[in-house]
């Protein structure tokens, strides 16, 4: 069953409930304000993106994209698959990551990655579909799923930054598992991608990140 994705109404009809029910989140807005809420878009360019972002900082994830648009323009599949290794490693690719983004253009020149229509399936089929191309994990396809395709109940259980809010808002003695996250966060269901920003929010305001904007 097709979810629908969030919209500007639903996220702050979202966030008003969950700060409701949960006083931590509550103390994030207290202290920090409502985190803001935006849809990167959908297609090639965006998942590329976040791949870019895998293990490393959003501001040099960023700044990577930023160079590599700059080079490939368009930035779609094909063009991606015309420039060579040494262009694109000139551009800030890892090798690994050099591979992983050739594997998601192949899937979707080949047809084998449909990503157009990923927003007509429904969640489950979404993420088995993304993480049958190898480069796509469990963090990949879940933040694509969270930041492009705004679904309302996403939790990227996996993310270093998400686990480290957890553990400071909650007192815990120790960075949670993704499996302990995944049983923390079944309070915030439906809404657990409105929950995973409002922790993100915290944990770039606490760091005075100058990305405000996932």
């Amino acid at each position: 069953m097709t979810e629908q994705p969030l919209t500007a109404d639903t996220f702050q009809q979202a966030l008003t409930g969950l700060i409701q029910r949960d006083p931590d989140l509550e103390g994030i807005v207290i202290a920090a304000g409502e985190p803001p809420f935006s849809v990167r878009e959908p297609g090639f360019a965006t998942l590329i993106q976040i791949i870019l972002e895998q293990q490393v900082s959003l501001a040099s994830g960023k700044a990577v994209f930023k160079r590599l648009q700059e080079r490939v323009n368009p930035l779609t599949p094909e063009r991606f698959l015309s420039f060579d290794d040494h262009q694109l490693k000139g551009v800030g690719f890892s090798r690994q990551k050099l591979a992983y983004c050739r594997n998601v253009s192949r899937a979707i020149v080949q047809g084998d990655l449909p990503i157009e229509r990923l927003r007509e399936m429904d969640p489950e089929d979404i993420f088995h579909s993304l993480t049958a191309i190898k480069g796509i994990g469990p963090w990949t396809a879940e933040t694509y799923m969270l930041l492009a395709l705004a679904l309302p109940d996403v939790i990227p259980a996996g993310d270093m930054a998400l686990a480290t809010a957890i553990m400071e808002i909650k007192s815990l003695p120790r960075l949670p598992s993704a499996k302990e996250i995944y049983l923390l966060s079944e309070p915030w269901k439906p809404w657990r991608s409105v929950a995973t920003r409002l922790l993100w929010h915290y944990y770039l305001t606490t760091r005075n990140s100058t990305i405000t904007n996932m």
